[in-house]
């Protein structure tokens, strides 16, 4: 039987809490060329953290007189809760990604606000377990899989896990030493990597090419039946789950996570708002989070924009309904959402919305 994690995001009550922090870089790690993690401590050092592996933070940086926030997934694990850590590939043009590598030493200071995501092992069994799990990334995709996968050898759990990981070089491999490590430390749980090149390792004699079906038969004989979390590049989940539906595959057991965002996408025109009765003042409708706070949302604003007016903390990153950040469910109420695929029909369905890119349509209650 598979085994499942326990629930690490029950907090203590000196533990972290999902709002607005400001923390201390303790420590610089150089994994490839281009990719670095930054270890980060609560300034007052007295809480510990709780999230679930596979959960990001949102951090808020001021970068040339601009306020901007960018999305990086948890690549530490929450056994381990004094630090948090973030493993960020430098991107070309990328102004946080490069900012971070250029500026960030140990003992600088960063603002965050997390953890959120949905991209999270089970914290105890489900209905029906699949036999394993089948971690599949690319690039610095790969962070969310390590963070749960370092929870499963620190809890000392028996994970029938079979890990593939894509990269362009050997010389790209994130964490390449310590997916060797686990691979010992944990009798079940198998790595793979696949390289499209040998780079500047012309006697690499590991896999070759680029990830595909035939490849990930032969490496996952099992392949259907396993639960299967994918994290990468957009072009690379495009192609898994295209080689997945191939392969008749059950697609409820499949889980993707998008992580970049360096680049935001393109605020999606305004959705138009009901003109009101010019003798009549525009109504304004009160939003209630479950917490007890309270703010006032024009029809013609976002919920995201009338909470940040408020003076409100709130983790968002894309700004259009993309990245899924700012999720937050419906209690009661109704609003009008436009959102460029940062939730699934199933969970708009349930009642999750993204208040980055919805408007209400009257009074709503939200679970926050």
């Amino acid at each position: 039987m598979n085994a499942s994690f326990p629930d690490l995001a029950d907090a203590p009550s000196d533990a972290w809490v999902p709002d607005d922090e400001h923390f201390t870089c303790v420590q610089v790690i150089d994994e490839t060329h281009d990719v670095r993690t930054f270890v980060l401590r609560l300034h007052d050092g007295a809480r510990s953290f709780r999230y679930r592996p596979g959960q990001f933070v949102t951090l808020a940086l001021d970068i040339d007189g601009e306020r901007l926030h960018r999305c990086y997934t948890l690549s530490s694990s929450p056994t381990r809760p004094d630090t948090l850590a973030i493993t960020v590939k430098r991107v070309v043009g990328g102004r946080v990604s490069n900012w971070l590598h250029d500026h960030l030493r140990p003992g600088g200071r960063l603002s965050l606000t997390g953890p959120a995501g949905q991209f999270c092992f089970p914290a105890g069994p489900v209905a029906a377990p699949a036999r394993g799990q089948l971690y599949l990334s690319a690039g610095s995709g790969v962070t969310p899989l390590m963070s749960m996968s370092r929870a499963w050898a620190d809890l000392g759990l028996d994970a029938d896990v079979q890990f593939l990981h894509a990269a362009r070089t050997p010389q790209d491999v994130v964490f390449a030493d310590e997916l060797a490590v686990l691979a010992r430390r944990l009798p079940r749980w198998r790595a793979s990597v696949v390289c499209e090149g040998r780079g500047s390792t012309p006697g690499y004699s590991g896999l070759l090419g680029r990830l595909s079906l035939p490849l990930l038969r032969a490496q996952v004989p099992d392949l259907l039946d396993r639960e299967v979390w994918c994290c990468g590049p957009a072009p690379f989940m495009a192609a898994v789950r295209a080689m997945l539906a191939e392969a008749g595959f059950d697609m409820s057991r499949y889980h993707e996570e998008s992580f970049s965002f360096e680049a935001p996408a393109p605020t999606p025109a305004p959705v138009a708002a009901p003109i009101p009765d010019a003798a009549e003042p525009a109504p304004r409708f009160v939003i209630t989070l479950k917490r007890g706070e309270r703010f006032e949302c024009a029809p013609d604003e976002t919920l995201l924009e009338a909470a940040r007016r408020a003076g409100l903390r709130w983790p968002f990153s894309c700004s259009s309904g993309v990245c899924g950040t700012c999720r937050t469910r419906r209690l009661s109420g109704e609003v009008q959402m436009s959102q460029g695929g940062g939730l699934r029909p199933r969970e708009v369905a349930q009642g999750w919305m993204l208040p980055c890119c919805s408007r209400p349509l009257g009074d709503l209650e939200l679970d926050r």
